[in-house]
C-alpha cells in the first residue's frame, strides 16, 4: 500500500491548491476549458424548438386570447335574431349544443397537432398538415378547399360587418340630431375601403406569432361590445316591464311557413358561424411553447375560450331576444333597436370595428402562410421571394418586409374588399360561412382523424357514436346552407351593387 497517498495535506497546501484552481477557472477553465461546440449547442437549444424553428413563446393566455378573438366575432351580433327564429325553448338548447360539439371536437383536433404521438411526434404546422398526416389522400385536397375558402369568406364577412358598424356610428349621430325617424341613409363602400386600407398595413405582419398583441386588444374589444350589448338588452327588458318573445318564435301567419323554415335554417348557420374557430386551431396551437405538451395547453385554452364565449352568447342572445322579441334586429348593435344613449351605441360599434381589425388578421394569416410556403417551396432560389427588408414598427417591433408579401397580400385585401362591396348582406353571409365550415372543419375531419389515430375499430360502439354525430352535424350544415342561400336570393331582389345604402 502506498502510505503517502493517505497523507493529510497541510493548511498551506490546501490554500495554494484552491488559489491555483480559482486562477484556472477565471482564465477560462485552464486545461479543462469547455469546447466551443458545446456552448453553441447549449445556445441553440435556447433559441430553437425541436423542429429547428424559432423558439415558440405562446402560453395559455395568448392562446385563449386568440380563441376568444376568433370565436367572439360578428356572430355574437346575430344571436338575438337567431334566438328569435328558434324561440325560447329551442334557442338556448341549440346554442348550448353547438358549444358542446365544438368543444368536444376541438379536443380531438388539438390531439392531432403531433403525429403519431401526441407529445413527441412530428409537428403538423396547420390544419392541412394534420389531415395529411392522419388521413391523407383526397381528404387533404378536400380540407384545403374547404378551409381556405372559409378563411377567405370570413375575411369578406368581417369586412362587411366592420363597415356596417362604421355606418351605424354615422347613422346614430344622424338620428341623435334629426330624430329616430330620419332617413339617414349612408353608403358603406367608403368604410369598406377604409377598413381595407388598415388591413393593407397590418397584413405586412409576417406571421401568426407576431399578432399576439393585436389579438389581446381585439379580445378586450370583443368583451367590451358584448358587455354593452348585454347591458342595453337588460336595460330595454326592464324598460319594457316584461320579457318578450315566444316559446317557438314567430307564428305561422306573422310569417309564411316557407319563410319560417328558411329563417330557422339560417339561424342554425348563424350560430354555427358564431362558434367557428376550428379552421385556425392548429395554427394557434403551433404558437405554444412546451413543456407542457401543446395539446394540454390548447385543451385548457379551448375550455376557457368556449366557456367564456358561451356565457356571453347565452346572455347577449337571450337578453336581446327578451328586449325585442320576434322583432329582434339581424345585427343587435346596428339594427337600431337601441337609439340611446347614442354615445354608448357609438362606442360599442367602435369596439366592433377594432375587434374585427384584429380578427381579420387572425383568420388571414393562415392563408398568407399557405401561399408563401407554397411559393417558397416551388421556387426556392428565387431572390424576389426570399428578399426581406427590416422595418421598425410601433405595434410589433422590427418587421422584415418582403416585396412578394407586399404585393400578394395587398392583392388579397383588395379582393376581399371588392367582394364585400358586391355582397354586403350581413346575416346571409354569416349564415352561409357558418354552414359551409361547420360540418367539415369542426366535426368531420377532427372525428375522422381521431378514429384513424386511435385505431378505433369499425362498428364498435365508439365508432358508431362518432359517425352518428357526423351525420347529425352534416344535416345541420346542409339545412343552414339552404336557408342562407335562400336569404341571399331574397336580398338580391332589392339590391344594386355599389349603390345600396343603409
Amino acid at each position: 500500500m502506498n502510505t503517502s497517498a493517505l497523507r493529510v495535506p497541510t493548511e498551506m497546501e490546501v490554500s495554494n491548491n484552491y488559489n491555483n484552481n480559482m486562477s484556472q477557472i477565471e482564465n477560462g477553465y485552464g486545461s479543462h476549458q469547455l469546447p466551443t461546440k458545446s456552448i453553441t449547442i447549449d445556445s441553440q437549444m435556447k433559441v430553437t424548438d425541436d423542429d429547428g424553428h424559432a423558439l415558440r413563446s405562446g402560453n395559455l393566455w395568448t392562446a385563449s386570447a386568440h380563441v376568444i378573438t376568433a370565436v367572439i366575432g360578428s356572430g355574437v351580433l346575430s344571436l338575438a335574431w337567431s334566438m328569435a327564429q328558434l324561440g325560447w325553448i329551442a334557442g338556448p338548447l341549440v346554442l348550448l349544443a353547438f358549444a358542446l360539439v365544438t368543444y368536444y371536437t376541438s379536443l380531438l383536433l388539438a390531439d392531432c397537432y403531433r403525429s403519431p404521438d401526441s407529445e413527441t411526434g412530428k409537428r403538423n404546422y396547420n390544419y392541412i398538415d394534420a389531415v395529411k398526416a392522419n388521413l391523407g389522400g383526397i381528404n387533404t385536397w378536400f380540407c384545403g378547399v374547404v378551409q381556405y375558402t372559409n378563411l377567405v369568406g370570413t375575411a369578406i364577412g368581417y369586412t362587411i360587418t366592420a363597415s356596417i358598424s362604421m355606418v351605424a356610428i354615422g347613422r346614430s349621430d344622424c338620428f341623435h340630431e334629426q330624430g329616430n325617424h330620419a332617413l339617414c341613409h349612408i353608403s358603406n363602400n367608403p368604410y369598406m375601403a377604409l377598413f381595407g386600407a388598415i388591413q393593407l398595413v397590418l397584413s405586412q405582419i409576417p406571421d401568426f406569432s407576431r399578432i399576439s398583441s393585436l389579438s389581446i386588444i381585439a379580445a378586450v374589444m370583443s368583451f367590451s361590445y358584448s358587455f354593452i350589448g348585454l347591458g342595453l338588452g337588460v336595460h330595454k327588458t326592464i324598460e319594457n316591464g316584461r320579457i318578450l318573445g315566444s316559446a317557438n318564435g314567430p307564428s305561422i301567419g306573422d310569417v309564411s311557413q316557407e319563410d319560417k323554415v328558411w329563417q330557422i335554417f339560417q339561424a342554425l348557420g348563424n350560430i354555427a358561424f358564431a362558434y367557428t374557430f376550428s379552421n385556425i386551431l392548429i395554427e394557434i396551437q403551433d404558437t405554444l411553447k412546451s413543456p407542457p405538451a401543446e395539446y394540454k395547453t390548447m385543451n385548457k385554452a379551448t375550455l376557457l375560450g368556449i366557456s367564456t364565449t358561451t356565457m356571453f352568447y347565452m346572455s347577449v342572445g337571450c337578453f336581446g331576444y327578451a328586449a325585442f322579441g320576434n322583432d329582434a334586429p339581424g345585427n343587435l348593435l346596428t339594427g337600431f333597436g337601441f337609439y340611446s344613449p347614442f354615445w354608448l351605441v357609438d362606442f360599442a360599434n367602435a369596439c366592433i370595428v377594432v375587434h374585427l381589425v384584429g380578427a381579420y388578421q387572425v383568420y388571414s394569416q393562415p392563408i398568407f402562410a399557405f401561399v408563401e410556403d407554397w411559393a417558397s417551396n416551388t421556387w426556392p432560389k428565387n431572390k424576389f421571394l426570399q428578399k426581406e427588408v427590416p422595418v421598425n414598427s410601433l405595434l410589433c417591433g422590427p418587421l422584415p418586409i418582403s416585396p412578394f408579401r407586399l404585393i400578394w397580400r395587398s392583392f388579397f385585401v383588395i379582393f376581399t374588399v371588392i367582394v364585400a362591396m358586391l355582397l354586403p348582406f350581413f346575416n346571409d353571409i354569416v349564415g352561409l360561412m357558418g354552414a359551409f365550415a361547420f360540418w367539415p372543419l369542426t366535426v368531420y375531419f377532427p372525428v375522422e382523424m381521431y378514429i384513424a389515430k386511435s385505431k378505433i375499430s369499425r362498428w364498435s360502439s365508439k365508432w358508431v357514436a362518432l359517425q352518428i354525430l357526423n351525420l347529425i352535424c352534416l344535416a345541420v350544415s346542409i339545412a343552414a346552407g339552404l336557408g342562407s342561400i335562400a336569404g341571399v336570393i331574397k336580398d338580391l331582389n332589392n339590391y344594386s351593387p355599389f349603390k345600396t345604402t343603409y
